[in-house]
Formats: structure tokens, C-alpha cells, sequence
């Protein structure tokens, strides 16, 4: 039996995986506002800021905070490097999926 893939740990906590598919669902270089992520995936402000830091250091997302008619936003969006460790992340699962016998 060929050796089972290891999936990313910065990925594969809960939270940050439900914030990765939430993102990698954006096209290629949108963003989206903090504020309608939170909404999105029914997070304290706190708990989302704690994963998309961690998402951040490993560079899988960026955040730029900027003013829209004097009021301050704070887009996210996922990184070049974040798409490809979500594709990773995905093949790797299905090859595991796929090495115990799951559909």
C-alpha cells in the first residue's frame, strides 16, 4: 500500500477549512468584506479574525483594510498560494478517501 497523503493542518482545522471553501469559492483575486464572511459562516468577529491570522501567516489569504465613503473595510481574499494548498488539500483528501475505500 502506497504511503496515505498528509493533508495541511493550517487548512484542515474546522474553521479555517469552512473559511477556505468559503473563499476559494470567490473567483480567482475577489475579495470579500469581513463583515459578509462573518455573516456567511456564522462566526464571532473574534473566532474569524483568530483563523484568518493563522490563514494569513501561512499567506493562503490576504487582508487589506481600506475606506469606503469614510468608513473603514477590511476585504479579504485568497492568496495564488492559498488556491493552490486548497487544491492540494482537496486531491490529498480524495486520495485518502479513495485509499479506504470511500465514495
Amino acid at each position: 500500500m502506497s504511503e496515505l497523503p498528509q493533508l495541511d493542518p493550517v487548512i484542515h482545522a474546522q474553521a479555517r477549512l469552512r473559511v477556505t471553501v468559503a473563499l476559494a469559492g470567490l473567483r480567482a483575486g475577489d475579495q470579500i468584506t469581513f463583515p459578509r464572511l462573518q455573516q456567511l459562516l456564522d462566526m464571532t468577529a473574534g473566532n474569524l479574525s483568530t483563523h484568518l491570522r493563522k490563514l494569513e501567516d501561512a499567506e493562503y489569504v490576504e487582508i487589506t483594510k481600506a475606506y469606503e465613503h469614510r468608513t473603514p473595510v477590511t476585504l479579504v481574499r485568497l492568496t495564488t498560494a492559498g488556491r493552490a494548498a486548497f487544491e492540494s488539500y482537496t486531491k490529498a483528501l480524495h486520495q485518502l478517501l479513495d485509499a479506504t475505500g470511500g465514495d
